[in-house]
């Protein structure tokens, strides 16, 4: 059964909560429901080239609040409702896959990865108010964003248990975006990157690895300080994990977009397991260690150029391990908390994602059929959903 949807709490684009709202926001939603925004890519029938419909495909659905346009005109956004179990949610997302294609009827593909293998990485944006400071801003490093992700957001149940949980999962982020990387080629080139799309994402502010958030009256003050200040409004508070107000939940945005409803789900259990287990670990007085945004960053990087096949230092020792038993080892201590949460066969399909992740099955596709062969096979892929 389907979590109950709160009504989003809406704050203009240019105000920033107090400590209070934050509070109140991070108490409303039930514990470990999980909801996705799935960011999907159009591409032409016959070139497999980016196409830019994006606002024409959403028109033509009519009044939707599961598709959603993006900064790239070429992309829509699946956003899903909340949901009690990761297996319900990726019967949704199937479902939603599968109303997009029938609606596009052959006019258009649909495919999800971190970016395009081959198109073009300059491309056009939607020119839709909340995005004008943005394009004006930053203007042809905008037209760079052509990048596909896979949001996870997971609500946590309580303002300081969230509060503690997101400075946890912070040390982990490297570890999700080695599973879920899916982006190892860019206009055409193996980039030699498990996935470009970070790089790409950091032409424009405040992505990456977040801070840490001492208190909510210390993150008010921050997002009051964008907001007055111009610089930023707080819904430009890009990091690749964040607390979003609006729905109450931690939104885990390090994920690149998951080619099949199996890869996107079984990231989905993997990231739920893993917030779950660290709420429950604080609700058992373990308090983790907070560690500096520098020691992650690296680790990213290290994700970021070799995804499942690298190595990653300890945040605290420096030892290296590579990153598969780092993973391996995650996906064990998780078992029983996704077992409890009904998603144990989803994260046995992340356990598989450790060997073969979306970038080394692009790469294994490009030497059969070459770049332009990945496209159609990201295609082929769009609604394979897990066995069982």
């Amino acid at each position: 059964m389907a979590a109950a949807a709160p009504d989003p709490i809406a704050f203009p684009a240019s105000v920033a909560p107090n400590a209070e709202q934050l509070r109140a926001a991070f108490a409303k939603s039930p514990a470990n429901s999980v909801g996705l925004e799935d960011e999907v890519m159009l591409l032409d029938p016959d070139s497999l080239e980016l196409l830019p419909r994006a606002h024409q495909v959403l028109a033509s659905l009519g009044d939707s609040e599961t598709f959603k346009l993006e900064l790239p005109a070429s992309q829509l956004e699946i956003v899903t409702t909340p949901n009690a179990s990761v297996p319900e949610l990726g019967a949704t997302l199937l479902a939603t896959r599968r109303e997009l294609l029938s609606h596009l009827g052959g006019s258009a593909l649909a495919a999800s990865a971190g970016v395009h293998p081959f198109s073009t990485g300059v491309g056009e944006l939607n020119q839709l108010e909340r995005y004008s400071q943005t394009i004006v801003e930053h203007g042809r490093l905008a037209q760079r964003q052509l990048v596909c992700a896979l949001q996870v957001h997971i609500s946590v149940g309580d303002a300081d248990r969230a509060l503690a949980v997101y400075n946890a999962a912070r040390s982990y982020l490297p570890l999700i975006a080695a599973l879920a990387a899916n982006a190892p080629f860019y206009e055409g080139r193996d980039t030699g990157l498990a996935s470009v799309r970070p790089k790409l994402s950091e032409l424009l502010p405040r992505q990456g690895v977040p801070p840490a958030i001492d208190s909510w009256e210390s993150h008010a003050k921050a997002l009051a300080w964008g907001a007055a200040s111009g610089a930023f409004p707080p819904r430009t508070w890009w990091w690749e994990l964040r607390p979003h107000v609006g729905y109450g939940t931690l939104e885990f945005r390090v994920p690149d977009g998951q080619s099949s409803v199996a890869d996107a789900t079984a990231i989905a259990a993997f990231v739920q397991a893993l917030a779950a287990w660290l709420g429950e670990r604080y609700d058992a007085g373990a308090r983790e260690p907070v560690a500096e945004t520098w020691r992650i960053a690296e680790n990213r990087w290290l994700a970021c150029r070799y995804g499942v096949e690298g190595t990653l230092p300890d945040l605290q020792t420096g030892e290296r391990l590579p990153t598969r038993e780092r993973l391996l080892e995650l996906i064990e201590t998780l078992q029983p908390t996704a077992t409890r949460l009904g998603s144990a066969a989803l994260l046995d399909h992340a356990r598989q994602l450790t060997a073969v992740n979306g970038a080394l099955a692009q790469r294994q596709v490009a030497a059969q059929l070459g770049v332009r062969g990945v496209a159609a096979w990201l295609a082929g892929r769009f609604l394979d959903a897990p066995s069982g």
